[in-house]
Parts: structure tokens; C-alpha cells; sequence
């Protein structure tokens, strides 16, 4: 099982913002040492909690400075921007990574943005389905394009103005091929979308805000969804989020990471909690469909959505997690504001080099004897 790292990020609105960027550069740089296999990184426009206005951006900016981590977008939201603009710049994120890129993607949930860029009223999700379709033909098509499908309002050509031989008119293809791995994060239980990656080869990455009751879901929808292209799913591609505090002993990992006023864990959560149901969605947090919106308390989304303690314990509850919802290929750490930073650092350093290994050795035994 890989080791992955996911942050939106959420900081207090109080902290400098050239702060936080420097404390999330930091967060991955540490990720890339530590052995992480990728990093993704959320984006809006509009919240002053959650600053990476650009994914890509922010991560161009970490290229020179990691060596092996792939840099993932955490998502782009594809409704935010014409196609045409994804395909050439992912294309050179691409070759300035020198494949070390996962291209993430989704419709953009944050109503804000969606009023700040006239589309509020839109089918955003539509709009997602169309771009990425748009994307691909880029990316698969010869000059002059000619993309024109039925019922996409995305209309690509260059027919009119190119001259080849000058190199006008021909845009930038992927230094992967034939492309990018493409990653959608789901969120809602028992996703239908997941089906629709599935069919296109995109890999799904369950969110660290689903109770993982939930999870297994995902995966039945990926297989479908695999099994309807005549392909056969590989839990290599699958990723599980979690929210995780280990620390050097039980005690200290509560404190951080569960029970106290200025745990950054505490802080994510109330913040997720309330703006899922500003936005009707405190369903991701629910055990069953009908359970009512008052008993989704913050002490209960901590309770059901955050792993904490020593080593052992915070393997065991990995193992546990495995157990409860089958295998798959990496586990998403997800990434905090660092209150404590020497806390944040050994969390993430005891991940990489004390649960991981643990984790896996218990893996290999368990199908040695199988």
C-alpha cells in the first residue's frame, strides 16, 4: 500500500497568507523526503480558509524543490476554465515535472465561485462532463482539432488560422503517454459518478471527510463502471483519505489530534461540518440516509472521522479500516494547519517510517498465509 498526502488546505482566516503558502510548500517538500508517492492540492477562488487559488501554480512552484513525489491537482476544477486552457497548461505542468504530475479533476463544488465567475446557475457538473471530454481530444487529435461533439458547448479548432509549418495552431500534448493519470476525488456515498471513471479509466480518490462506512461503495461503483469498458478494476488504483494524528504516545496524539480547543483536527472538521451543511450536503457525514441533521455534532464527525494515537494503535485502526472496506492501493494522509509544527512533522515522518512499514508487513503476511 502506498503512502499519499492530500490538503485543501483549511488554515484560520486570522494567519498571513504568505505564511500558510510557505508552511504548504513545506508540508510536501517534507512529504517528498519522507517517501510519499504523490501530493494533491485543492483549489478555490473564494474562500479565505482554503488559499490555493491554483493548484497547478502552487505546485510548479515545488518542481525544483522535490525530487520524487508526483505533484497531483487536488482538483482542477474544470468548470472554472475553458477546456482549451486545461489541456496546454497541464500539458506543460506535465513536461516542467517531467511526468511527475496527476492531473485531478472535478466540477468545482463551491458555490462562491461558481457566483464569482457568472455560473452559478449553470449544470456545473454538465460543464465537467463536456471539459473533460474536450481534454482528452486535445490531447489524442492532430491539428487543426475539429473537436465538435453533440450537445458540448466547447467548440476546439484551429482550421481557420494555422500555418503548421510555422508551428502556429498545433497545441501542447502531455510528456506522459498517452496521458496524465486523471484522478477524480468522490465525496458522496454510493457515487454514481465513480461508475463514469471506471468506464473512462479514471481512478477515484474517496474523501477523509466520508465516514468509512460509506468507502466500499466506491469501490462496487469503480468495478461496475470497469466491467461495463470490458476492463478489469486493479485496487492499486484506488485511494482512501483519512484524517490521521500519530504521535510518539497515546496521550499526546488525543490531545493534538482529538480533544483540544486548538487541535488543527478540530479546527478542519468544524469548518468541513459547516460548510457541508451550508450547502446541504451533511450527508457525507451520515451514517444512514434518514439520520437527522442534529445528531451530526462536531464531537461526532470527530469521532467517526479522525484516526489518532501511538504507532500501534493508529496501525491497528489502518488494518481495521482495510479489514472493513477490502483492499486498496494507497492511503491519503491529509494534511493540516500546523499549530504545533513539530507535531505535524512527527505525525507525518511516524506515518512514512513507522505505520506504513507496519501496515504493509502485515499486508504481505496476511497473503502469505492466505
Amino acid at each position: 500500500m502506498r503512502l499519499g498526502y492530500f490538503t485543501m488546505p483549511v488554515h484560520p482566516m486570522h494567519r498571513n497568507w504568505a505564511e500558510t503558502l510557505k508552511e504548504d510548500r513545506e508540508a510536501i517538500i517534507l512529504a517528498d523526503k519522507l517517501g510519499f508517492y504523490d501530493a494533491f492540492m485543492g483549489e478555490h477562488l473564494t474562500d479565505a480558509c482554503e488559499t490555493i487559488t491554483n493548484s497547478m501554480m502552487f505546485h510548479a512552484s515545488l518542481i525544483p524543490a522535490t525530487t520524487r513525489i508526483k505533484l497531483a491537482t487536488g482538483t482542477s476544477n474544470l468548470s472554472h476554465m475553458h477546456p482549451v486552457l486545461t489541456a496546454v497548461q497541464a500539458a506543460m505542468f506535465d513536461h516542467l515535472a517531467e511526468g511527475r504530475f496527476i492531473l485531478g479533476v472535478s466540477a468545482g463544488a463551491l458555490t462562491t465561485d461558481a457566483e464569482a465567475l457568472g455560473i452559478l446557475d449553470e449544470d456545473r457538473n454538465k460543464m465537467f462532463a463536456e471539459a473533460i471530454d474536450v481534454i482528452l481530444a486535445i490531447w489524442e487529435r492532430e491539428p487543426p482539432y475539429d473537436i465538435d461533439f453533440p450537445d458540448n458547448r466547447y467548440k476546439v479548432s484551429t482550421a481557420r488560422t494555422m500555418t503548421l509549418d510555422l508551428g502556429v495552431g498545433i497545441m501542447a500534448r502531455p510528456y506522459q503517454k498517452p496521458r496524465p493519470e486523471i484522478v477524480g476525488t468522490v465525496v458522496a456515498p454510493f457515487s454514481p459518478g465513480v461508475v463514469l471513471m471506471g468506464k473512462r479509466d479514471f481512478h477515484p480518490l474517496s474523501a477523509n471527510f466520508l465516514l468509512s462506512k460509506h468507502l466500499k461503495s466506491h469501490w462496487q461503483n469503480y468495478c461496475k463502471g470497469k466491467a461495463e469498458a470490458g476492463a478489469e478494476a486493479n485496487v492499486a488504483d484506488w485511494r482512501v483519505a483519512r484524517a490521521i494524528c500519530v504521535l510518539d504516545d497515546d496521550k499526546a496524539a488525543a490531545r493534538y489530534g482529538r480533544y483540544d480547543e486548538k487541535s488543527p483536527y478540530r479546527f478542519y472538521y468544524e469548518q468541513m461540518r459547516a460548510k457541508m451543511k451550508r450547502g446541504n450536503r451533511l450527508y457525507v457525514f451520515k451514517s444512514y440516509k434518514e439520520q437527522p441533521d442534529e445528531e451530526i455534532t462536531h464531537d461526532y464527525v470527530m469521532d467517526h472521522c479522525v484516526i489518532h494515537g501511538s504507532v500501534n494503535k493508529v496501525v491497528d485502526q489502518i488494518l481495521a479500516l482495510r479489514e472493513e472496506i477490502g483492499d486498496f492501493g494507497e492511503l491519503v494522509y491529509a494534511g493540516m494547519d500546523w499549530v504545533e509544527p513539530a507535531l505535524n512533522k512527527r505525525s507525518m515522518q511516524l506515518m512514512a517510517e513507522e505505520v506504513m512499514p507496519r501496515v504493509n508487513a502485515a499486508i504481505g503476511k496476511s497473503a502469505a498465509a492466505a
